[in-house]
């Protein structure tokens, strides 16, 4: 794929209204051309949170591939004609795997469709959208990326928790910590050197973790961590099912169990956790 080919697109318009606005016009939006496919983020749920962008996708593509974090109200958005794939993986039921999901994308872009694959958050942060790139690269397959709020920025910001704050940290660091604690068939216990992380980050930010909390809570304890650190678990962030409860390191996991939270969540780690309580502006209070 040329840059000549990459810009050879043709620059559309993009309307938008309702019954309460006059219409929007949003001029220099590309075209999605047949056999192309475009890997967007959908936000960490809000529909609002849609980039202009990713509106504009929705409004094009001939074939959708979405993920389980992608709502009913930003799939409205898709025109009645395009073709729904859902290929969520949740809680280990029956689901695409990640070569499923890559054939397909490949296989429809070639049969000549707008081909969407549309992800919750970002797709370049934890949602494989770098390895489907790779793969279209791979079959020749023109693609455009269009990055997304993460919910490890999105999520935090809904709860009144700021990443960074000027008086508190000057750093974050974002993991995934589904495989902590879990031994690979090779005999690694650990991608990830927690006891580094632990030391290098004042505040941590841990998405894909709910099963792995009191793995994650131990090794960061070993590394020098306090026990009585801030910790907010955010779930279903940014939707009118989001719940923030706080409480300390320690406890972390039997907060979440005694207080019955799941996936989707984001969990934090930091000072920055304690501005909840002043800052929390969407939902209930923290809990």
């Amino acid at each position: 794929m040329s840059a000549d080919d990459k810009n050879q697109q043709e620059i559309i318009r993009l309307t938008l209204s309702d019954q309460t606005m006059p219409d929007i016009q949003i001029d220099g939006l590309p075209s999605f051309d047949p056999g192309w496919v475009w890997l967007a983020g959908a936000g960490p749920g809000d529909p609002g949170l849609l980039t202009l962008h990713a509106v504009n996708a929705l409004k094009q593509a001939d074939k959708v591939i979405y993920d389980a974090l992608v709502s009913e109200d930003i799939l409205s958005l898709v025109r009645p004609e395009a073709e729904l794939f859902y290929a969520g993986k949740r809680g280990g039921k029956p689901s695409w795997n990640q070569q499923d999901i890559t054939d397909r994308l490949i296989e429809l872009a070639r049969d000549g469709h707008r081909v969407l694959r549309l992800k919750g958050g970002d797709p370049f942060i934890f949602g494989r959208g770098g390895e489907e790139a790779q793969a279209l690269v791979a079959a020749d397959i023109p693609f455009r990326v269009i990055p997304g709020i993460s919910a490890g920025v999105g999520g935090l910001g809904y709860a009144g928790i700021p990443a960074t704050h000027r008086d508190v940290n000057h750093a974050v660091t974002f993991v995934t910590g589904h495989l902590a604690g879990k031994t690979s068939k090779q005999g690694e216990a650990e991608k990830l050197d927690w006891a580094s992380i632990a030391k290098a980050s004042p505040v941590i930010v841990i998405y894909m973790a709910m099963s792995r909390l009191a793995v994650i809570a131990d090794l960061l304890m070993q590394a020098g961590r306090s026990a009585d650190e801030p910790v907010a678990i955010v779930t279903h962030a940014t939707t009118p099912r989001q719940r923030v409860v706080t409480g300390r390191l320690a406890e972390a996991a039997d907060m979440a169990e005694k207080r019955g939270l799941e996936p989707p969540s984001i969990i934090v780690i930091g000072q920055v956790v304690e501005l909840a309580e002043t800052l929390a502006w969407f939902g209930d209070a923290p809990v």
